[in-house]
């Protein structure tokens, strides 16, 4: 996210939480349906709606329903906690947290109502798997095709106390659990990873914020070839709109949003596809 949301599965993912991310097994590809390479996605985080037309893809939160008749992706914070469920994290699965040397939760600095999750030990991403496992597991009853984790980079911005390998760790454990309730499993951003996104957790496609504003989508496409989704916003753009379709260097699915994500209908509504 840029700065601007059963036991037979559990078990398996647990088995490959306390591990390292070494190269993620691969699931076979006929229990799930992967992202299509072609499409007009939509970007709907900030509330649902019906989809414009020519829409093919559309991604919402996973407290949400998937759009009828699309190919949809449920969203789940998988590396930091979304504000409503703070509390609850608190309260629960205070181990889970990120903290500083002196007890505090350590916050996002772009994002400070979400809260770092501790990806450092084996038994720690194992809880947070376990916590996880109820939003996936509604992604998939409630019909979804796909998820995607977000805050996958949380490391980058843990001031040193997450590592890489820790959250490639979660991460693979995360891809784990998707596959096994019959969902692909996308990638957040992180061009930094290259293609080890790909290969160390087995990452099935990308959603990707921002790609062309910061010539980072070259990165994506040759990890996931025509598998990328680039959302770019309203607020960080300098170029015509006609400009970044005209361009080669952006991926085919590429569309832009207002910064806030909100519903058709709002008037800061903005939504246009290439």
């Amino acid at each position: 996210m840029r700065a601007r949301t059963l036991t037979l599965t559990v078990a398996t993912t647990l088995v490959a939480v306390l591990g390292t991310a070494a190269c993620a097994t691969a699931t076979p590809a006929s229990s799930y349906r992967n992202l299509p390479t072609s499409g007009v996605p939509d970007y709907q985080l900030g509330g649902s709606y019906t989809p414009p037309a020519g829409v093919t893809i559309v991604e919402r939160d996973s407290t949400e329903r998937p759009a009828k008749g699309k190919y949809s992706i449920c969203y789940v914070n998988g590396f930091q906690t979304q504000p409503e469920d703070a509390t609850t994290w608190k309260r629960d699965h205070p181990t889970a947290i990120l903290r500083d040397a002196k007890g505090k939760p350590v916050s996002d600095p772009g994002w400070p109502d979400e809260m770092l999750l501790d990806t450092t030990t084996a038994a720690k991403r194992a809880t947070i798997v376990r916590v996880l496992t109820k939003s996936v597991a509604r992604c998939a009853d409630r019909g979804f095709a796909a998820v995607e984790f977000d805050n996958l980079d949380s490391w980058t911005r843990s001031k040193g106390k997450l590592t890489r390998s820790g959250n490639l760790a979660l991460a693979a454990a995360l891809v784990r659990l998707g596959h096994g309730k019959g969902l692909a499993v996308g990638q957040k951003n992180t061009p930094q990873l290259g293609a080890s996104g790909r290969k160390q957790t087995g990452f099935d496609f990308v959603v990707a914020e921002e790609c062309f504003v910061y010539q980072e989508c070259g990165a994506y496409t040759k990890a996931y070839g025509k598998r990328v989704i680039d959302i770019e916003y309203t607020d960080n753009s300098e170029r015509p709109w006609s400009s970044v379709c005209a361009s080669t260097k952006r991926p085919a699915m590429t569309i832009l949003r207002d910064r806030d994500l909100v519903p058709a209908g709002d008037d800061a509504y903005v939504f246009r596809h290439c």
